[in-house]
């Protein structure tokens, strides 16, 4: 039977964070203060990689596309979040909610590609350095972008028509801030074997495809490291890694936790916590990362900071 027969719910209530009035608003000014440095940063980082030519580099082009991927991510969450600290009414309408789920979804697999795509051009300019140019030229770059995201944002849309074909007939609460996968299909009254597996493996397969990507681009890397003489040289590598390191690991590491576990009451709790930190923090940290630890991303800041004064 189609969903269409019998759902009755059209809208569903988000919980949020907590239920204690007190915390409401101290809430809304933390987030949107995470929310206003989220968007600076992102913005900031494209902006910058985008008018200074010293960055118009491979690593640069996709690392602009993934402060891209991280605005999507914050502001298809947080906004709704901090309406919902104010309001009496914290509803999502079916079709929102499908909708965030489209864009979570695909902005999530999309960065995991974007970030074995980054491992791939590290390899490159540390164990190939003379095939560099012609082996990540213009035009590669471009499909390296493109093709992850014609190919996420494609599958995302049959993870959300999977969504939509489960029947919600009763309970309309979601244990979260946000519509997830995990909750929401807990409150189906509908088989949902169909949509749990498909989550698992897409989750899965995203996941360990990535992952293998970049655990292999950086086997290759600590081999060309510990064959290098030059003690400048080690030392830029690491630099160069260093920051896609420390994003991999959080990222990997939140999503890992919050994903590929059984969608049971204990999970969700936990993994609303978890989900805090990977929908409003780490997109605010991603470009400190890269900015903080990054000598040409904080010249080309001083650079531009410079002119700015000048300019008045």
């Amino acid at each position: 039977m189609s969903r269409r027969n019998y759902t009755e719910v059209t809208e569903f209530i988000l919980l949020g964070l907590t239920s204690r009035p007190e915390l409401q608003v101290a809430f809304f000014v933390l987030f949107l203060v995470v929310y206003i440095l989220t968007v600076i940063g992102n913005v900031g980082m494209i902006v910058l990689i985008k008018t200074d030519s010293r960055l118009h580099t491979p690593m640069y082009f996709f690392l602009s596309s993934l402060s891209v991927l991280d605005l999507c991510f914050s502001t298809n969450v947080t906004p709704k979040m901090l309406e919902n600290f104010l309001s009496e009414k914290k509803t999502i309408s079916y079709a929102g909610c499908l909708v965030q789920c489209y864009i979570v979804i695909a902005v999530v697999l999309t960065e995991h590609c974007m970030l074995a795509v980054m491992a791939y051009d590290h390899y490159m300019a540390i164990c190939h350095p003379l095939l560099y140019s012609s082996k990540m030229s213009k035009h590669v770059c471009v499909h390296l972008v493109i093709v992850p995201y014609v190919y996420d944002f494609l599958l995302s849309v049959m993870e959300t028509l999977r969504t939509y074909n489960l029947s919600f007939c009763g309970a309309n609460e979601i244990d979260h801030f946000y519509r997830a996968d995990p909750p929401l299909v807990k409150l189906a009254c509908s088989d949902t074997y169909s949509k749990e597996l498909s989550m698992y493996i897409v989750g899965g397969y995203s996941n360990v495809q990535s992952l293998l990507i970049i655990l292999t681009s950086y086997v290759f890397i600590l081999v060309a490291i510990r064959r290098s003489r030059s003690a400048e040289g080690r030392k830029k590598a690491f630099s160069t890694c260093g920051s896609h390191l420390t994003v991999v690991t959080i990222f990997y590491g939140t999503l890992s936790y919050m994903y590929l576990r059984p969608p049971t009451k204990k999970s969700v709790g936990q993994g609303k916590m978890v989900a805090v930190f990977y929908t409003t923090v780490i997109p605010m940290l991603n470009p400190m990362i890269y900015g903080l630890r990054n000598k040409d991303v904080k010249e080309a800041l001083r650079k531009a900071i410079g002119k700015q004064k000048l300019g008045k």
